[in-house]
């Protein structure tokens, strides 16, 4: 057994509960969700509709113009399996005519924009059905930073937010996602031919052998690499989670209420 192992029906049971405890608590019914065809939004998706059943959820394909088929391909079997309502909204007008004023905009600056205009949508639907949007974000990408601050990091919960890209992957199989959502290389399908470990320098499987021992054992750097990782690439990992640990909390205010007169 190796320490990603879980009780997968227990995880799925927990996580639906959760989902349910939620919804309860802001006295709503309905939800919506993005998903990409990927892995992650599958797992969250047969979470939701575990915990409240498929005609509660409403799911949302929101390519852009340089979106992979396969993709799409993907997200309509997820939505198939799940039997759930889905409708697909092309991004591509909303986020071409914000870069007509910047064309010479960077690649990320495109991918980020891509992020939260998906958002935008999600939170939109979320508003005219009276539902809650379910969150897609797995830990490993959050303590990388490796999502985009109110793009797919916004939410109003996350069912599988504690769980490394390890688990959600094992996850999926006891849920039963589709195969070929479970077997292609992650990719937050941004721009053509990219993939999350391409951009990120290192594997998933890595990087989880890694932040587990550096957040759950809290080693040192010199400790991890002393169990045989690279050196480089555990240093780039634990300077990664300290630079963006600002998206892993709320926006600081200053305490200003006590200063009395």
């Amino acid at each position: 057994m190796d320490r990603f192992t879980l009780d997968w029906e227990d995880v799925a049971d927990e996580a639906a509960a959760f989902v349910r405890g939620r919804m309860v608590a802001a006295h709503r019914d309905r939800m919506v969700i993005g998903l990409s065809g990927g892995i992650d939004s599958a797992v969250s998706a047969f979470i939701a509709t575990r915990a409240m059943g498929a005609d509660s959820l409403r799911a949302f394909m929101l390519p852009y113009r340089t979106s992979s088929d396969r993709s799409m391909a993907d997200a309509q079997k997820v939505a198939d399996a799940l039997g759930v309502d889905h409708e697909a909204i092309e991004i591509s007008p909303m986020v071409d005519a914000y870069f007509e004023r910047y064309p010479d905009a960077e690649r990320l600056r495109r991918a980020n924009m891509m992020a939260r205009q998906r958002m935008a949508v999600l939170y939109d639907q979320s508003e005219r059905l009276g539902a809650l949007v379910v969150g897609t974000g797995n830990l490993t990408e959050a303590l990388l930073g490796y999502t985009t601050l109110w793009g797919d990091m916004a939410c109003a919960f996350d069912p599988i937010g504690d769980l490394y890209k390890t688990q959600v992957r094992r996850l999926a199989e006891h849920l039963g996602v589709p195969e070929s959502v479970r077997a292609k290389a992650p990719t937050a399908d941004l721009w053509q031919g990219q993939t999350d470990e391409g951009e990120l320098g290192f594997s998933y499987d890595t990087a989880d052998e890694v932040l587990s021992r550096l957040v759950d054992d809290e080693m040192t750097v010199q400790q991890v690499v002393a169990e045989g990782f690279e050196e480089a690439v555990v240093e780039r990992i634990a300077a990664m989670m300290r630079a963006s640990g600002f998206k892993r909390c709320m926006p600081p205010v200053p305490s200003l209420r006590r200063l009395r007169a």
